[in-house]
């Protein structure tokens, strides 16, 4: 073997080992496999944030329609005839549940767990005397699909509860 052979086996060989520290063939599938954990954790919390606002929002139309139901419904002389609204607590709680075919309103993993009607009778002078106020609260829980996901990354995956209410003066059918 000559020696200009040996000089260029030697550089093969060091090419060979220099070439493998310099090899950016898995840097991508490394990077990804780094940054996957956070692009899940904000597509779980873009999903369930979305749900949430959803889910509220159909609670707060829900309890306003319901509100706005007893307001038309009851008499407007309620305060002076003493009447009471608990004999439309499942109208209500119905208005609030579902739509007007009767199709549940909320998605799934949110309950109304309680529709409370109520009245509220204010003395005074104003206009036509005293003035009914009619209240309904309701209590939504909200269930989050993606709640392991959440806890795996230090966050609660409990259920979410809140509570909604609107109020309505009294007009009368």
């Amino acid at each position: 073997m000559t020696s200009s052979n040996c000089s260029a086996d030697r550089g093969r060989k060091g090419r060979a080992g220099g070439g493998f520290t310099r090899a950016e063939d898995g840097a991508i599938l490394v990077e990804f496999a780094l940054v996957l954990p956070m692009l899940l954790l904000v597509f779980a919390l873009i999903v369930e944030g979305s749900r949430i606002m959803w889910s509220y929002q159909a609670a707060i139309s829900g309890v306003r329609d319901a509100t706005r139901y007893l307001a038309r419904i009851l008499p407007a002389n309620i305060c002076a005839t003493g009447g009471t609204v608990t004999a439309y607590e499942s109208t209500v709680t119905a208005i609030v549940d579902s739509s007007l075919s009767g199709l549940p309103v909320m998605v799934a993993g949110v309950s109304v767990d309680s529709v409370t009607p109520a009245l509220q009778c204010y003395s005074g002078s104003y206009r036509g005397g005293n003035v009914a106020v009619a209240k309904v609260t309701a209590t939504v829980t909200m269930t989050l699909p993606m709640g392991p996901l959440l806890t795996f990354f230090g966050g609660s995956g409990d259920a979410l509860t809140t509570t909604v209410s609107d109020q309505s003066r009294v007009f009368g059918a």
